[in-house]
């Protein structure tokens, strides 16, 4: 079958609230600290090379970023800020913090969130943020732990038992996670999988 992602293409990015685009569909929000290859992700999961920007200076992405695909126009994958990034002003880190914030009480249309973290450090303070965010507004969560093919077979299947066994232990069932490499490919059908059952779109 056909990648339904595989023809994203860039709709808008918002700013503010008011910015956010209608839709009377679904849509699914990616998140991940500044370094932890979220756009590179994206850009595996829609097999294209530059979807979403991979940026040398971790934290470039200040906006949330929309993406549909033409035949399915009302159904976005939305990238979110990187977040955990140092080099932003505290009141420009406390804007976004109260919008998407704001994005996860209030946008009723959104049915899942990504999160990406690099396999190397998992579970770190912004992944949890971003974890409970999703847990208590009920939306079901998938964790990316990417890069794995900067580990050993064996070291990367340790990681994920030991994130799974602590995700289990904080937030029951309903967060998910795999291992996953943008650059090796590894894991991409499967989080294909979960976005298309998120989005009720054949995979």
């Amino acid at each position: 079958m056909s990648n339904p992602f595989a023809r994203a293409r860039y709709v808008l990015s918002a700013h503010t609230p008011r910015q956010l685009p209608p839709t009377s569909l679904k849509e699914v929000a990616f998140a991940g600290r500044s370094n932890a290859g979220k756009s590179s992700a994206l850009n595996a999961i829609c097999q294209q090379n530059a979807l979403a920007r991979v940026s040398k200076t971790p934290g470039r992405t200040q906006q949330l970023v929309f993406f549909d695909m033409p035949q399915h126009p009302d159904i976005y994958l939305v990238d979110l800020p990187g977040y955990g990034y140092a080099k932003v002003p505290k009141d420009m880190q406390a804007h976004w913090q109260a919008f998407i914030y704001q994005y996860f009480q209030t946008r009723s249309q959104l049915s899942g969130l990504i999160v990406v973290m690099d396999i190397r450090h998992p579970l770190r303070e912004y992944d949890h943020q971003m974890l409970t965010y999703a847990v208590e507004n009920k939306l079901p969560a998938h964790c990316l732990l990417t890069k794995a093919d900067k580990l050993s077979r064996g070291a990367a299947g340790n990681t994920l038992q030991a994130v799974r066994s602590e995700l289990n232990r904080t937030y029951g069932d309903s967060v998910s996670v795999q291992v996953f490499s943008g650059e090796a490919k590894t894991g991409v059908d499967e989080v294909r999988g979960v976005l298309g059952r998120w989005l009720g779109i054949a995979v």
